[in-house]
């Protein structure tokens, strides 16, 4: 089977995982040092998904070290469903997470210009809406890569 870029157990899968903990993390610490983020359900939910999405991406960057170090292929077909399931359902939260966020960070930054009259932090819900979609973005890149091996397994 051929080798794709970002599969389970190669370096270039680990530097994705990694780079979704990285931004995943970054954005939760963003909006948790953000004033009056607890008010609005959204970036609740956006701190849920990205916790979600670090956890399983920690987990899955353990699994490639462990398969990195021991020499180990993991493109069986049972590993690589669970990794197309839960790329596919991290994914999907984390999407409708960054979306319902930017549209609340939108609708009070640009549309009631509340910014300035209330005691929130606009700039860094935009910083964690920003990291939240790089997130997305690098989680979809896994989640292709995964359903695409999925094919050929």
């Amino acid at each position: 089977m051929k080798s794709l870029i970002g599969s389970p157990g190669t370096v270039s899968g680990l530097v994705l995982r990694v780079g979704q903990f990285l931004f995943a993390s970054a954005s939760i610490g963003a909006m948790l040092s953000a004033l009056g983020f607890s008010t609005f359900t959204a970036f609740s939910y956006l701190i849920a998904s990205m916790g979600l999405q670090l956890a399983w991406s920690l987990g899955l960057a353990c699994l490639d070290v462990y398969a990195l170090r021991i020499k180990r292929d993991l493109q069986n077909p049972v590993l690589v469903c669970l990794f197309v399931v839960g790329d596919w359902v991290t994914a999907t939260l984390s999407l409708a997470a960054a979306c319902s966020s930017a549209g609340v960070t939108i609708l009070y930054v640009t549309d009631f210009g509340l910014c300035g009259q209330l005691p929130i932090s606009c700039s860094r819900f935009q910083i964690s809406v920003a990291l939240a979609f790089i997130t997305w973005f690098l989680v979809a890149t896994s989640s292709l890569v995964m359903f695409w091996m999925l094919g050929s397994v």
